[in-house]
C-alpha cells in the first residue's frame, strides 16, 4: 500500500509544533527550537488558514508554510508566498511535497490569491526541480542582498 493512501491533509496548527522542529532537525540537522517558536507565533489568520500539515498514521510527516502579502515590496494582497516544506525523511520522495504543495495552492486560490511567490536558492537543484515541476517559472523580482 502507497504511504500517501492513508494520509491526512489538515491546517497546521500551534501544537504541531515539536513535530516541526523535529523534522526540521532531521532535514537540517541541527535544533532550531527558537526560530520555530517564532515563527509560529508570528504566522497571522491568513497564514494559518493556508499552512498545512501532512499526518501518517496519527502523526505529522509533513508541513508546508504559506503566507498573503499585504502589500511589502509594492506586492498587492493578491500575492501568496511558500514559505517552507519541510518532509520527514521518512517520507520524503513519495510525492506528499507535491500534494501539500497543491492543497496550500487550492487554499490560497480559494482567498483571491493569482500569484504565488517562493525563494530558492540558485544551488539547490532539487528545490529548484520540485518547484518547476510544480509550473513554477521564474519571476519578475530579483532577490537583492548586501553582505555586511
Amino acid at each position: 500500500m502507497s504511504p500517501l493512501k492513508n494520509m491526512k491533509i489538515r491546517a497546521l496548527e500551534k501544537e504541531d509544533l515539536g513535530t516541526i522542529i523535529e523534522i526540521d532537525e532531521k532535514v537540517l540537522g541541527e535544533n532550531r527550537k527558537d526560530y520555530w517558536e517564532r515563527k509560529l507565533v508570528l504566522m497571522n489568520d491568513k497564514s494559518s488558514k493556508v499552512s498545512l500539515v501532512a499526518e501518517a498514521e496519527g502523526k505529522v510527516a509533513g508541513f508546508i508554510l504559506g503566507d498573503v502579502s499585504g502589500w511589502e515590496f509594492g506586492v498587492p494582497d493578491t500575492i501568496g508566498w511558500i514559505d517552507t516544506i519541510g518532509i520527514d525523511p521518512v517520507y520524503q520522495k513519495k510525492g506528499l511535497a507535491t500534494t501539500l504543495a497543491h492543497e496550500l495552492i487550492k487554499n490560497l486560490k480559494a482567498i483571491g490569491v493569482r500569484t504565488i511567490y517562493t525563494l530558492v536558492s540558485w544551488d539547490d537543484w532539487d528545490l529548484l526541480q520540485f518547484f518547476h515541476a510544480m509550473g513554477f517559472t521564474r519571476g519578475d523580482m530579483i532577490n537583492l542582498e548586501l553582505k555586511i
